[in-house]
């Protein structure tokens, strides 16, 4: 069992930055491919980007592009997202979720991840 809890999450204006993390306890994330994504009331999940187990491969939605950064410190058992230049449209609660199968061209399907941590909510101001 993996257990995950996001936090960095709050209010800011468009324009503005926040840094995301989640930690993870109970196993190793190391041996885990890392997501985030981000959900709306009434919507799905959306992906955001992952990373994989060594973090040499990362993979980001369109919509975040040249303005998220997602990184792993194995060491800390952590996987960070740094957003900036935030928009209006980027609010919502962002979740970090853990693989434990191979790297496969599937990883923006929120089903394949096998544990969820419950959120942050990020809201951004026009």
């Amino acid at each position: 069992q993996v257990q995950l809890g996001e936090s960095g999450g709050g209010l800011v204006q468009a324009g503005d930055s926040l840094r995301l993390s989640c930690a993870a306890s109970g196993r190793t994330i190391s041996n885990y491919i890392m997501g985030w994504f981000r959900q709306t009331p009434g919507k799905e999940r959306e992906f955001v980007v992952v990373v994989s187990k060594s973090g040499s491969i990362t993979n980001y939605a369109d919509s975040v592009k040249g303005r998220f950064t997602i990184s792993r410190d194995n060491a800390k058992n952590t996987v960070y997202l740094q957003m900036n230049t935030l928009k209006p449209e980027d609010t919502a609660v962002y979740l970090c979720a853990a693989d434990g199968g191979p790297w496969r061209s599937t990883y923006s399907r929120s089903q394949q991840y096998d544990y969820w941590g419950q959120g942050t909510q990020v809201t951004v101001s026009s």
